[in-house]
């Protein structure tokens, strides 16, 4: 029987191969979970990190990854995209011999290149999150490959709702959609809030007024629209009184083609990640 359909989420072996900000905020998220930290382990060259992790979380720590990897019954791949080659093509005699699912957090790597390099018939879940998964906030897109089992899906799935929400896709290639969405999307609405934020200040608030007040609007109309069954547009209307302060600014907005700079500005970041994919790929 495979090792992970063997055993229950709490007795799983669980490695992380990269110890940095992405790891440790799912590495936190598990534990408050109820995930057992004498099951986790951490690979990481820094080893600086690895005694912080270990400190914090009370988990076990290493500088090789191959011995992290072979009592793994899951593997998270948590490394930056060009180092994910050189790390991938390391461990495969591992993975090749243990099987363990494999979950990838890089942005930019495809299931074919990880399969290339890892063995083919590697359980590979391929993920998307974004950076408020540093604060327990974000969303995170997942593809499977065909060899991955409906345990293992479920597994790799909690695995990512430790930090946020977790969604499926059928496509791998909708992940470049959703990098341009949610992947890339907290730098927009950063910039939207910057520009809020120094409007603000032309029109007389001081600078700290501003910034609070910009941040807890946002706040605000982001908890409107999770908790209502409305959509963006029926809430927008709702707040745009016929003739008055909203409806003048939203005009401005409209005229000058928001929209459809949304959209260019949201191709651009796929088409780019398309072109980085078939960069790293290219890695042999």
């Amino acid at each position: 029987m495979h090792p992970v359909l063997s055993k229950t989420m709490s007795d799983m072996n669980l490695t992380f191969i990269g110890g940095g900000n992405m790891a440790s905020s799912l590495i936190g998220g598990l534990i408050a979970d109820g995930w057992n930290p004498a099951t986790i382990q951490v690979a990481d060259r820094d080893q600086q990190q690895l005694e912080r992790l270990a400190k914090r979380f009370g988990i076990t720590t290493t500088t090789d990854n191959r011995a992290a990897a072979t009592r793994a019954d899951i593997i998270v791949l948590a490394v930056k995209p060009q180092a994910m080659h050189d790390v991938a093509v390391d461990l495969a005699a591992t993975v090749v011999q243990h099987r363990p699912l494999v979950i990838s957090i890089a942005a930019g790597v495809r299931e074919n290149a990880l399969r290339d390099w890892l063995g083919a018939g590697t359980p590979i879940v391929r993920t998307m999150p974004n950076t408020p998964a540093l604060v327990q906030s974000g969303a995170t897109a997942l593809f499977a490959n065909p060899v991955v089992t409906e345990n293992q899906r479920s597994t790799a799935e909690s695995i990512m709702r430790a930090v946020g929400l977790a969604l499926w896709v059928d496509d791998e290639d909708q992940l470049d959609a959703v990098t341009a969405l949610s992947g890339s999307g907290p730098a927009y609405f950063f910039l939207f809030m910057e520009a809020m934020q120094a409007a603000a200040c032309k029109l007389g608030l001081p600078e700290d007024t501003a910034r609070l007040l910009t941040l807890q609007t946002a706040f605000g109309a982001a908890k409107m629209a999770l908790e209502s069954p409305e959509g963006a547009a029926a809430l927008r209307h709702r707040v745009t009184s016929p003739g008055g302060t909203t409806e003048r600014a939203i005009s401005i907005f409209e005229e000058n083609g928001l929209e459809g700079l949304v959209a260019k500005a949201m191709q651009a970041a796929a088409d780019r990640s398309r072109e980085l994919a078939g960069e790293i790929g290219n890695q042999s």
